[in-house]
């Protein structure tokens, strides 16, 4: 029997358990997850296969700037086109809301951002809000690559 197709969606707050237990499995901060599900609407937009949460990313807003956070795939949906597909939402959400530019936070996926924009930015030019998210504060460590996406001009 073929695998169904993914759908996505915004996650709700009943999602939580189901987010968190992605960001952990793929080494990712969960600080602040509860909060920004919180909002209304909630910022993270998910893929979920057969009931089953495989993907998720999110839009932290923070004034003209924002934060691209908690881009996870379950390693068994990887190389899907799943990531590529939540990311670009984000940023058109971002584009949507009249976001200036988006800012992320990685240890590890430096060499897939540019693809989308994104390029290596050092921490001192982050905007003042964006450096006081729980992910600059706290959730990442100061090593952590900062990466920056203008969307005044998107590309």
């Amino acid at each position: 029997m073929p695998e169904t197709s993914p759908v996505f969606r915004a996650a709700t707050p009943n999602d939580r358990a189901a987010i968190e237990e992605l960001l952990a499995r793929n080494g990712l901060p969960v600080a602040g997850v509860a909060a920004l599900l919180a909002e209304d609407p909630t910022p993270f937009v998910v893929a979920q296969v057969d009931g089953q949460l495989v993907a998720t990313a999110a839009l932290e807003a923070s004034g003209e700037h924002a934060l691209l956070r908690s881009v996870a795939v379950s390693e068994a949906w990887r190389t899907r086109g799943l990531g590529r597909a939540l990311v670009e939402q984000v940023v058109a959400q971002a584009t949507a809301r009249g976001i200036d530019g988006l800012y992320l936070l990685t240890m590890t996926a430096e060499a897939y951002f540019p693809r989308f924009g994104f390029a290596r930015v050092e921490r001192a030019a982050v905007p003042p809000r964006v450096a006081r998210t729980v992910e600059f504060t706290s959730a990442c460590p100061a090593s952590a690559v900062v990466m920056y996406k203008s969307l005044r001009n998107p590309s």
